[in-house]
C-alpha cells in the first residue's frame, strides 16, 4: 500500500483546494511513492514526533497543522521546522498536513468538536463560494443517458442532498466534417444537422479531471463540444465554522462546565453573564474570530473558539457569549478523527496517535 493511496483517500474527503490562501496543506516532506509501513498521527509535526516515529518504524506523519507555513531558503537546522524536516528527509519519513481544508468540511474539525458536545441540525456557519463548476455538453440524443450516467458515476450532478441532477435541452445541431475527420455519422464536406440535447450538469472543482475523463470515454463524437463555467452557488457541506442546537437548552456555566470536562481544558476566557440561556451553538476550532458577528447574525446563542484577543470579546456586544477554549484544547479530537478515518479503510499498517503532548501553552 503506497502512501499516496492514503492521501487520495483523504483529499477525497478534504479536498485540497479547498485550503484557505495562506494554508501549506498537502505533502509537506516526500510525494507519496513509498510503501507505507506505518503512520504517526499528530496536530504538529515537531522533532520529538519524527524521532517518535523513527522509534515506531512508521515512515508517514501526517499532522493538521503544516510545519512549513512559509518558503525554507535555507536548511541549516538553525530553528525546530528545518531540524525537523531535516530529520525526515534523512530517514525517508514524508510529512503530509491536512489542515484548512479539513477545517472546511462539515464532517472535519468542526464537526468532530459539534459531536462531543451533543450539537445537533448541524449547519456550516459560512458556506464556501466560486468552487462549483457547470458543463455544458451537447449530446445526440439517443447517447444523452449514458453520458449522463457517466458524469453522474464521475461526481457530477449532487446539489446538497439531492445527486443525479440534470438539466437537458432538446434542439438541432450542425456540423460539416473536414478531410482528416472521423466522424461518428455525415460525410465530408456536407453539413449535416442531427437532433441533440444540451445536457448540463454541477460538479465541485475538484472532481472536473474524473468528470472530464468520464465525459470524454461516453460520448460518441470524435469532438466533443463542452464548456465549463464557474458559478457563485454555495457549497453548504464546505465552509468555515459550523452552528447547530443544543439538545436540551442549558445556561452558559453548565455549557462551559461541559466544554471543560470533554475537552480537559486548563481555561476558558468568555464574556457576557454565566446565567444566560444557550441554545444555539457556533464553533469554530483554531483561529476563528473572524467568524463571530457572522455567529451572531445566524442566532448563535455561544460562539466557541479560540486565540480570541482583548478587544475582540467588545464584539460580542452583550448579545452573545464569545468562549475561547484554546487552540490546543479545539483541535486535539482531530488526531482521534483522523485514526478512524484512515482505520475505516487501511488494514494493511498500523496508525498511531502520537504520545508526544506539542501544546506548547501550559497553564499555572
Amino acid at each position: 500500500m503506497k502512501i499516496k493511496e492514503v492521501t487520495n483517500y483523504l483529499e477525497e474527503w478534504a479536498p485540497l483546494s479547498l485550503q484557505e490562501s495562506y494554508d501549506n496543506a498537502g505533502y509537506i516532506v516526500g510525494n507519496g511513492s513509498e510503501i507505507c509501513s506505518g503512520i504517526i498521527v499528530c496536530l504538529d509535526c515537531t522533532e520529538d514526533v519524527v524521532q517518535e516515529a523513527i522509534d515506531k518504524k512508521c515512515n508517514f506523519i501526517v499532522a493538521h497543522h503544516p510545519i512549513i507555513f512559509s518558503g525554507l531558503k535555507k536548511l541549516t537546522g538553525s530553528d525546530y521546522v528545518q531540524r525537523a524536516v531535516i530529520k525526515a528527509i534523512k530517514h525517508d519519513i514524508s510529512i503530509y498536513a491536512i489542515h484548512t481544508n479539513l477545517d472546511h468540511c462539515i464532517d472535519g474539525v468542526n464537526g468532530e468538536i459539534a459531536s462531543r458536545l451533543g450539537l445537533k441540525q448541524l449547519a456550516i456557519l459560512q458556506p464556501k463560494k466560486g468552487f462549483l463548476l457547470q458543463l455544458g455538453v451537447f449530446v445526440p440524443n439517443e447517447h444523452a443517458e449514458v453520458v449522463k450516467e457517466a458524469l453522474f458515476s464521475a461526481g457530477a450532478g449532487a446539489v446538497g442532498n439531492y445527486d443525479e441532477c440534470a438539466f437537458d435541452l432538446v434542439g438541432k445541431g450542425s456540423f460539416r466534417p473536414l478531410e482528416g475527420s472521423n466522424p461518428t455519422s455525415g460525410e465530408w464536406g456536407i453539413r449535416s444537422e442531427f437532433d441533440e440535447t444540451y445536457v448540463q450538469v454541477i460538479l465541485p472543482e475538484w472532481k472536473k479531471n474524473e468528470v472530464h475523463q468520464a465525459l470524454l470515454a461516453s460520448h460518441p463524437y470524435e469532438e466533443v463540444a463542452h464548456q465549463y463555467v464557474r458559478i457563485e452557488n454555495e457549497i453548504k457541506q464546505f465552509g468555515s465554522g459550523v452552528i447547530g442546537k443544543l439538545p436540551d437548552p442549558m445556561v452558559v456555566a453548565d455549557f462551559l462546565e461541559l466544554v471543560r470536562r470533554e475537552f480537559q481544558t486548563g481555561i476558558i476566557k468568555f464574556t457576557g453573564k454565566l446565567d444566560k440561556g444557550v441554545s444555539n451553538v457556533a464553533i469554530c476550532g483554531g483561529s476563528g474570530q473572524f467568524l463571530s458577528k457572522l455567529a451572531m447574525q445566524k442566532g448563535a446563542d455561544l460562539f466557541l473558539t479560540s486565540d480570541i484577543k482583548y478587544h475582540e470579546f467588545f464584539d460580542a456586544e452583550d448579545k452573545m457569549t464569545l468562549a475561547d477554549m484554546g487552540h490546543f484544547e479545539s483541535e486535539q479530537f482531530t488526531i482521534e478523527l483522523l485514526i478512524r478515518k484512515i482505520t475505516l479503510k487501511f488494514h494493511t499498517f498500523a496508525v498511531h496517535k502520537t504520545g508526544v503532548v506539542t501544546n506548547p501553552v501550559s497553564y499555572f
